[in-house]
């Protein structure tokens, strides 16, 4: 392929967190090199295998090879296992004349780092947290071009660009979408409005305390939207879906876009991507790190909270008590509102996905 008709490969999957970006930045280049071949590659268990298809992006797959993290016998079969992963990645990289890689992140990610520097394959990471994954630092380590979504993340010579995000999340205008939002997802245009979301594997913990909090929401005027993440349906104590006045679940949303148009305040965990969106459309937002891990939620979610954009609790602590205390008021607070919301927006970047674009691009000309 020539630079005007470069050959790009994106490596990244296993959670939306990955894909999302991945997409963005796919699109992004469409844009920017209507001529460029793209092929995604990811591994045959993670969402990518749904979402990248449905995204019009070609899709190939190499065997996943997770890092065991004690010793096990996984961890004496795992040379043999990223020997032959590298093998698979190589394979697609030669079939694709690949000119070069851009990496995401995730199990896929290490293998097609490692097959592209033996090839000479210029690398592009760009790393989603603000504490980096194991792949995106073997990526660093091995002198790729790196690009982060949250200033100071630890990794050599990084460029902070942002997230990248669809144009429907990056270009909204909450206000003017606000009243078509509320009526799409079945909300009062008038109401005060609490969208929580635990991501699209939902929450329990979160989950939980929502349930419990539904009399004392509505009997302050506050009617929430439960997004419960896919096989996680509330239920009442009788078996049944739990129902209440001023009080709706789904088990999914198809457009992120429409709850952050919708909402007066968004409750949901810090993933990487989530807190980025939240910055871009200027939601005030309360955050709820996900408790296990390697803390990168709380992360996260550090510069947002510290610029006063969204409210920081502990999972631990997101009790119902904890709702009745802080949430009302603030849902109820609409100058305090505001001023999140303005304070949000402006820590927001949204145009990542062009930047990236422009990075992959300076890699096949370089």
């Amino acid at each position: 392929m020539t630079p005007t008709q470069p050959s790009i490969v994106l490596a990244g999957g296993g959670t939306a967190g990955h894909i999302s970006p991945l997409l963005a930045i796919a699109a992004a280049l469409r844009s920017e090199a209507p001529d460029a071949s793209i092929l995604a590659v990811g591994t045959p268990s993670g969402m990518e295998t749904r979402l990248v298809p449905a995204a019009g992006v070609q899709l190939a797959t190499i065997d996943r090879v997770p890092f065991p993290r004690r010793p096990s016998a996984d961890l004496l079969r795992l040379p043999a296992r990223l020997a032959g992963a590298v093998r698979q990645a190589g394979a697609i990289l030669d079939r694709a004349h690949a000119d070069v890689l851009v990496g995401v992140g995730g199990y896929v990610c290490t293998p097609m780092y490692l097959a592209a520097r033996k090839r000479g394959i210029p690398l592009v990471i760009h790393e989603a947290n603000a504490r980096p994954g194991l792949a995106n630092r073997v990526g660093a380590f091995l002198k790729g071009r790196v690009a982060v979504a949250f200033e100071g993340t630890p990794l050599r010579n990084a460029v902070h660009v942002g997230m990248p995000m669809r144009k429907e999340i990056s270009g909204l205008d909450r206000k003017t979408a606000r009243t078509a939002a509320r009526e799409a997802l079945g909300l009062d245009p008038h109401q005060p409005t609490l969208i929580v979301t635990g991501g699209s594997s939902g929450a329990q913990s979160i989950n939980r305390t929502i349930a419990a909090s539904v009399a004392l929401l509505a009997e302050a005027g506050i009617q929430t939207l439960h997004v419960t993440g896919r096989g996680k349906t509330v239920l009442d104590p009788a078996g049944q879906p739990l129902a209440a006045e001023g009080y709706r679940q789904v088990e999914y949303i198809d457009g992120m876009e429409r709850a952050y148009a919708a909402a007066d305040l968004l409750l949901a965990r810090s993933g990487a991507a989530t807190v980025c969106e939240v910055a871009a459309v200027g939601v005030p937002a309360v955050l709820v790190p996900l408790p296990i891990g390697n803390g990168e939620q709380a992360l996260n979610a550090a510069g947002l909270v510290s610029a006063g954009g969204a409210v920081l609790v502990a999972d631990r602590d997101f009790t119902p008590e904890w709702v009745a205390r802080e949430l009302v008021p603030l849902i109820t607070d609409k100058a305090r509102l505001a001023a999140m919301e303005a304070k949000s927006y402006r820590l927001g970047i949204r145009n990542a996905d062009q930047r990236m674009a422009g990075l992959v691009l300076e890699a096949v000309s370089a």
